[in-house]
């Protein structure tokens, strides 16, 4: 007689586990899928740039320029305003309480203060050598300049445009950001570390190694559950606890890569990739970050700047004379400097 074997049977907590498993997957694959670039702003001129900001209020999205910073209104991409004379700029950070702008001038040595409804220079401020990232901290009214030439931060009252102290750091600095707790943050690069400046009373409290991080870049914050995030030179993103210091974990992302952007409003860990791709990071619900896309930007897109209140990522492009991601950095062809805007 032929023997039946019989039905297999499947405990209904490890059905239950394969329909999650499955429903998680296929979740993950149509928010990558969703992500692509859905404008191109083209803009005049050549020259390399460093960091680009959002003012979410005023729908104006500042680019450095080499020499200059170029504003762009981000709902039609046309160029509305130019400040000139900003030397070897970096970065540019905003005081919308005070009305003012501050931007970092690298080769100059010295901050470019601006109004922000016309645009026009109002002063400038000498700094430390080659001041790179720059960050307006609300709560005080200050404006943190990291110099990357003399390892400092200068401190400037925003109020009145003035100097009141310079903060040694013990090492190169890159991006900085703050949290709500009376802390600024900063990536010292050629320490592989963090490092914790005091506002109130303008000193570093002290320095966090990031390894296995190596040299960290850019940064972003979700200061609402005290993450910090900072882009590292080995292809890969530290999440810190902002309080302890703790590594907690680290997630892959493209090569050469000096932005991260957190937005608040969708959980969404931006990385810009000058290996041509942006990384997009979640939070799953067992706590952990893992990728769930690498959108294709372009080559050399290695900066952004992210609008949180329409969740647009702005990515500065151009066409080079050699690979954007070597060194020394290749010339960019003239005419071809555009802004890709990614979402979904």
């Amino acid at each position: 007689m032929r023997r039946i074997s019989p039905t297999p049977v499947f405990p209904v907590a490890l059905i239950a586990l394969a329909i999650t498993i499955s429903i998680t997957a296929l979740a993950a694959s149509n928010t990558s899928t969703q992500f692509k670039v859905i404008n191109k702003y083209s803009l005049e001129g050549g020259g390399r740039w460093d960091y680009l900001t959002v003012d979410p209020q005023a729908h104006r999205l500042y680019m450095s320029r080499t020499t200059h910073v170029a504003v762009i209104d981000t709902d039609s991409g046309k160029v509305v305003g130019d400040i000139p004379g900003t030397e070897g700029v970096h970065g540019i950070a905003l005081a919308p309480d005070l009305g003012v702008g501050f931007i970092s001038d690298g080769g100059a040595n010295q901050v470019t203060v601006f109004d922000l409804k016309t645009l026009k220079t109002l002063t400038s401020v000498p700094t430390g050598k080659n001041p790179d990232s720059i960050l307006y901290h609300p709560a005080t009214h200050l404006v943190f300049a990291m110099n990357g030439g003399s390892n400092s931060a200068t401190v400037i009252d925003a109020s009145k445009k003035q100097v009141v102290a310079t903060i040694p750091l013990g090492g190169k600095p890159e991006f900085s950001a703050y949290d709500d707790e009376g802390n600024v943050f900063v990536n010292l690069e050629d320490r592989s570390a963090i490092a914790v400046l005091d506002p109130a009373s303008k000193k570093l409290k002290e320095a966090w190694p990031l390894a296995p991080c190596k040299e960290p870049s850019g940064m972003a914050i979700d200061r609402s559950n005290h993450i910090l995030f900072s882009a590292c030179d080995n292809q890969m993103l530290a999440v810190v606890n902002s309080q302890s210091g703790k590594v907690l974990q680290t997630v892959p992302i493209g090569d050469d890569c000096d932005a991260v952007a957190f937005d608040p409003g969708t959980g969404f860990v931006y990385a810009s990739n000058g290996g041509g791709t942006l990384t997009i990071i979640h939070k799953d619900s067992s706590g952990k970050y893992g990728v769930i896309a690498n959108v294709p930007s372009a080559s050399g897109s290695k900066t952004m700047a992210l609008d949180t209140s329409t969740h647009k990522v702005y990515l500065p492009s151009a066409k080079f004379t050699g690979d954007p991601t070597a060194h020394p950095r290749p010339s960019v062809v003239p005419g071809s400097v555009a802004v890709l805007v990614i979402a979904k």
